[in-house]
């Protein structure tokens, strides 16, 4: 008997005491829990309440939380190629707004350096077609959307 061990009772989960664990009482006590702070309105008032949960029907997507994250923070994630002829657009649209031609040419050289770099260099995703912008081009078509503005003044 000297050589026995002597067993504890089990302790109720989440005590202090020493004690041997008991799966059948712990998911008790998480039940016992949960009841009780929805009891004291725990949970009453949550964000969502009583809304349907989201994406429910979707497919189940490993890369869920992922995607979410970039839609709920507005994080736009593109490849290099398809970057640099938004930056094109972006340019093209802003040219109205600028004010003096070296501020165009300075935007304009910078934009074609990132596309020399990107066509010089093999990037992850489609390959890039974005061709350098031809500065007189351009600066042509930021005087006519200049006159273009002035005159429908």
């Amino acid at each position: 008997m000297a050589n026995q061990r002597r067993r504890r009772p089990p302790s109720e989960p989440g005590s202090r005491e020493p004690g041997r664990f008991d799966p059948r009482r712990f998911g008790s006590w998480i039940d016992q829990t949960l009841e009780e702070a929805r009891r004291k309105g725990a949970f009453d008032e949550l964000e969502g309440s009583g809304k349907p949960l989201e994406n429910l029907d979707s497919a189940q997507d490993p890369l869920w939380w992922a995607k979410e994250m970039v839609r709920r923070e507005g994080i736009e994630v593109l490849p290099p190629a398809l970057e640099v002829r938004r930056k094109v657009e972006k340019l093209r649209e802003a040219m109205p707004q600028i004010e003096h031609e070296a501020d165009l040419v300075a935007a304009i050289e910078a934009l074609n350096a990132e596309i020399r770099e990107l066509n010089t260099y093999a990037h992850k995703g489609p390959p890039t077609t974005q061709p350098m912008l031809d500065l007189p081009t351009e600066r042509a078509r930021w005087q006519s959307s200049r006159e273009d503005e002035t005159g429908s003044d």
